[in-house]
This record gives C-alpha cells, structure tokens and sequence, in this order.
C-alpha cells in the first residue's frame, strides 16, 4: 500500500478525556504539542493546531528575557514558555521578550 494524503496537516483531530479551553496547549505523546484555538468538550471531536504563531505567557522577572529566534519550550507545570531546555520542546520566540514582559511571541515547530 502507498501513501494515501488524508489532509493538510495544519490541525489534526483531538478528543479530549477532560474540557479543553480555547488557549490551552495540549501535550500529544512526549515529542508533540497543539494549541487549542477552540474550546473542546471532553469526549468531543475537537481540532489542535500544529502550525502557527501565538502570544504565550512567560515568566517574568530578572533573567526571564527571550530573544528572538531562540528555542522555546513549554512548562507543563507552570503553563508558561520557558528557555530551560529540560521541558518540552514547543517552537522559536519570533520577537524579543523583555524579562518584564508577561507574554512572547512564538512559532509553533513540530
């Protein structure tokens, strides 16, 4: 059997077992994040965005600046954007984030 294109690829499908809210940033397997644009219902056929530029929240204070370009990666247990390599691996900071900023400019990179 070859190939057979299904879609794009832009969002997949997801069926949550809890709520999603629009904005939450869901963990697919250890190696793969998607944004919910929409809420999702748990048990309800939802999408996640794999592609995509978003504002996220960052930590903010002394030291906690992001350049633009640099590698981002998502804090599951803080919900916020992180520099520290050790969690999971989310995207580029497309803009610069002063350590007072409460939110970075980021392109989703699967």
């Amino acid at each position: 059997m070859k190939a057979i294109y299904v879609k794009k690829g832009n969002d997949i499908d997801h069926i949550p077992t809890a709520n999603v809210a629009a904005g939450d940033v869901v963990p697919i397997g250890p190696d793969l994040l998607g944004m919910a644009k929409l809420d999702i219902k748990a048990e309800g056929l939802g999408a996640l965005s794999l592609v995509g530029v978003f504002d996220m929240p960052k930590e903010t204070g002394g030291g906690k600046d992001i350049e633009a370009g640099e590698n981002v990666y998502w804090d599951i247990a803080n919900q916020i954007v992180s520099t520290e390599d050790s969690k999971q691996f989310l995207g580029k900071a497309i803009a610069a984030a002063g350590e007072n900023d409460e939110t970075v400019r980021v392109r989703l990179v699967q």
